[in-house]
């Protein structure tokens, strides 16, 4: 269950710089809600993983405030991440260990029961993979093994950078089942970063976009489904613009002349119905009369281009 007077990370005006005058980062405002599934979005370089990164205190933070669970990171920076999974980047496993020795070895550091190794090997769906070595793994059974090791100390936030890069399409649907196994069964907050909202959007309920070092959007899928509703609208095509104009503003209707075709914002079929008749009876011809609805990935895109 989501409680979105709770957050499970929160950051506070996170700046960043690689280089003298070259801002990655500018004051991003991350609020990722307790039992989320947050989609963190935007084109390759536009600072997803420098993000990732440092609230895991990867690198060294210069500007900003990071807290996790309430707690703020850089005082509380060991108990916090020991409630905290994590895959950033290439996954990092032996290639000549089983799936098995793989977690014993990180068993043993996290000090967690032995149990615990079969539990999450069940849960990503590596169980009966026995001697095999991960060298021998497919793309998609390595991401889960990172996965498994990620979920290993029983973390109750789960970050994942990029974690479905170079996947076929049914490796992509495995992964994005098992977190939304994972967030439902288990009640575990993920935040997962890509730059491909379609093949997300059925995951995530919460989504921040970033472009170049900005937060663009960040809200509900719901809240984003929104804006594609508002940049919707309906394409009349007819022998009079002027005349479609006159009785579209009648309408209380802001319409607009676009490639020699009259653009209104989306109205329903009935009101579509209705300025179609009086369009005919006012002696206009109407040649076309359409709906286009942007997909979220226009939206995605209009977002980041402006």
């Amino acid at each position: 269950m989501i409680d979105t007077n709770a957050f499970s990370l929160e950051t506070n005006n996170l700046t960043h710089h690689f280089s003298k005058g070259e801002k990655v980062l500018d004051s991003i405002n991350l609020k990722v809600s307790q039992g989320s599934i947050y989609g963190f979005l935007g084109p390759n370089g536009a600072g997803k993983t420098t993000t990732l990164r440092l609230v895991l205190g990867l690198l060294t933070k210069q500007q900003g405030a990071i807290s996790f669970f309430g707690l703020p990171f850089q005082e509380n920076r060991v108990s916090i991440l020991k409630r905290v999974g994590s895959l950033i980047e290439s996954p990092s496993i032996y290639g000549h260990l089983t799936a098995t020795e793989n977690l014993s070895l990180l068993q043993k550091i996290y000090q967690c029961p032995k149990e615990r190794i079969q539990q999450v090997l069940t849960l990503v769906g590596l169980q009966l993979t026995g001697n095999k070595k991960a060298s021998q793994f497919s793309l998609g059974m390595k991401q889960r093994l990172s996965i498994a090791i990620a979920l290993l100390h029983n973390p109750s936030l789960l970050i994942l950078d990029e974690p479905t890069n170079g996947l076929d399409p049914n490796g992509m649907v495995e992964v994005r089942e098992l977190l939304k196994k994972l967030n439902r069964e288990q009640g575990i907050t993920i935040i997962i970063s890509s730059h491909l909202l379609a093949e997300i959007e059925r995951l995530v309920s919460h989504v921040g976009i970033i472009n170049k070092g900005k937060l663009v959007f960040q809200g509900t899928l719901e809240e984003l489904n929104e804006k594609q509703h508002q940049s919707s609208c309906v394409v009349f095509d007819t022998n009079n613009e002027s005349k479609t104009l006159e009785i579209i503003r009648e309408h209380q209707l802001k319409g607009v002349i676009r490639n020699g075709k009259i653009v209104v914002p989306l109205i329903s079929k009935d009101h579509m119905a209705k300025l179609n008749v009086q369009l005919v009876q006012s002696g206009v011809s109407v040649y076309e009369m359409s709906v286009i609805k942007n997909d979220l990935e226009t939206i995605f895109m209009e977002l980041i281009n402006n």
